[in-house]
């Protein structure tokens, strides 16, 4: 199975594996229960098409992760789920300043190197057959900082 290591060290599996079903009959009905085990074959089209989307909520979750962790030691009360990000009125700037400040420090990292080492690291078949990573452009991160409407 594909799997990752994002940002915060928290291992993603995707477990896309084909299932053993299992048909019990009984008096009243029939169920059908699957079984799932590591040991089962992949769904490599199901592994390939969900690795893009998963790969971003993982760093999206490591995101909103960071900002929880900061905001606790800054002693902003903190909610999050998936991309909604809450605390009370009288803390909002100040949460602003750690969302911004943890979405630079975390897209400074070199999260592409990373899962490329990564994945040559589980998978040597792969080793020098992955797409080069592109060339880094000029944004500097610093800008949002003074987006107004950098998270909404």
């Amino acid at each position: 199975a594909v799997d990752w290591v994002p940002p915060l060290g928290l291992p993603v599996v995707q477990p896309y594996r084909t299932p053993r079903m299992h048909r019990i009959r009984t008096l009243v009905q029939t169920l059908q229960l699957s079984e799932s085990d590591d040991v089962l074959p992949i769904i490599k089209r199901k592994q390939s098409t969900a690795f893009p989307p998963n790969y971003i909520h993982s760093i999206d979750s490591s995101h909103l992760m960071l900002t929880a962790i900061s905001c606790n030691k800054a002693g902003i009360t903190f909610a999050g789920v998936h991309d909604s990000f809450w605390t009370h009125a009288c803390d909002v700037d100040k949460m602003s300043t750690v969302l911004r400040d943890q979405f630079i420090h975390l897209h400074s990292m070199p999260l592409l190197e990373s899962l490329v080492e990564h994945l040559e690291d589980k998978f040597p078949a792969v080793k020098g057959k992955l797409p080069p990573i592109p060339k880094r452009g000029d944004l500097d991160l610093n800008i949002v900082r003074n987006s107004d409407f950098f998270f909404a």
